[in-house]
């Protein structure tokens, strides 16, 4: 039997996940998840790619405010902004609109990352459809609302690279146990505890999976190299989890089943 091992949502894109142990799944995924986004002065995207400091900024929520942590940074207590005036914003090239957080958020994410930023939430009006075999919606997560991942995939990688990686390299939504290796890649439509997902596409996977998480450091070329060696479709990049939507928002906890309803082909 497959079950529920870890649940993490990421309140501010690119900074470290919130561990949760049970949650309503909405429509958009886990509660907060990527609804913040940090932004350079012109509204543009800044991730992890060119920032990999971004791992060690920690939020978390209490009541209504954003609570932000890091090492050798004082913490900052957000009394956020919902609604309000939009600025525009980009993410991979695609425009959206943002709820821009206020110049003392954007002063204390400048200093600790070293270069200009702001935060901005997304607007009540938010309306993204995403891509993929299913369409469905999320904030300002890549692609759709939840990415899986097995415990089983990421010990078949570790299998082969000379020093293993944790889970968190992959930034999931949901870890599983019991799917085996890759399983996630052929399911089609799964039950977990109430919430129901259907299949979106294969976790196209960046340069952010060399960045350690505890660090916040890029460490070299894997596990980027051992998994383009089996997991890289056609001319496309590495592949490993798979993206999902929420078709029905439900309940969900940690050590829950979960619930194959629909298989179907690999796409590797």
């Amino acid at each position: 039997m497959a079950t529920v091992t870890a649940l993490l949502t990421y309140p501010v894109k690119g900074c470290a996940p919130t561990p949760l142990t049970r949650s309503t799944l909405l429509a958009t995924g886990l509660p907060h998840d990527r609804s913040f986004m940090i932004v350079d002065p012109e509204g543009t995207l800044i991730s992890q790619r060119e920032v990999p400091s971004m791992a060690l900024i920690r939020p978390a929520f209490d009541g209504d405010a954003l609570v932000l942590t890091a090492p050798d940074a004082p913490e900052f207590h957000l009394v956020v902004t919902v609604d309000g005036p939009r600025v525009p914003v980009s993410m991979f090239k695609q425009a959206y609109k943002g709820v821009d957080q206020g110049d003392e958020i954007a002063a204390w994410l400048s200093a600790y990352l070293g270069t200009p930023a702001r935060l901005v939430r997304v607007p009540p009006d938010h309306d993204r459809v995403t891509e993929g075999a299913n369409h469905g919606t999320a904030l300002f997560a890549d692609d759709s609302a939840v990415l899986i991942i097995s415990e089983e995939s990421l010990a078949d990688l570790n299998g082969r690279l000379a020093a293993p990686v944790p889970m968190d390299r992959f930034r999931p939504s949901v870890v599983v146990s019991g799917l085996g290796a890759f399983g996630e890649d052929r399911v089609r439509r799964v039950r977990v505890g109430t919430a129901e997902l259907a299949y979106s596409e294969l976790g196209k996977r960046c340069v952010v999976i060399t960045v350690d998480q505890e660090t916040g450091r890029k460490t070299g070329h894997e596990p980027t190299k051992t998994l383009a060696t089996y997991r890289k479709p056609g001319k496309g990049g590495v592949c490993f989890g798979a993206h999902f939507v929420v078709a029905a928002e439900g309940e969900l906890a940690v050590g829950d089943e979960v619930s194959v309803e629909e298989w179907g082909e690999s796409e590797l």
